[in-house]
């Protein structure tokens, strides 16, 4: 599985109906359990992100689908990025040449 970083905001109809976001949030974590991937650690912050999301996905292309879900729902945006863990970055290091 692929790890993936989400960082998303609120938009202004999501802040207008903030009380529902513990649903809509658990709705997110069914939905991309339904495409094979999963929430790994969730955190509400403070600063130019509202939410932090480390997740997982079998590939690019599944993740792709859920952001753009999401964003049909009109209560987040986000911006996504691929991890890559210790083993791999130092493999990926090491072939550089």
């Amino acid at each position: 599985m692929t790890t993936y970083i989400m960082l998303a905001n609120w938009t202004d109809q999501g802040a207008r109906n903030v009380k529902d976001s513990p649903t809509r949030l658990d709705a997110a974590k069914k939905l991309i359990g339904s495409m094979g991937g999963d929430f790994k650690s969730f955190f509400m912050t403070m600063g130019e992100y509202d939410m932090v999301i480390i997740g997982e996905a079998p590939d690019d292309a599944v993740i792709a689908r859920f952001c753009l879900q999401l964003a049909m729902l009109g209560n987040v945006r986000t911006k996504t990025l691929k991890a890559f863990p210790e083993a791999a970055y130092r493999e990926i290091i090491r072939s550089v040449s």
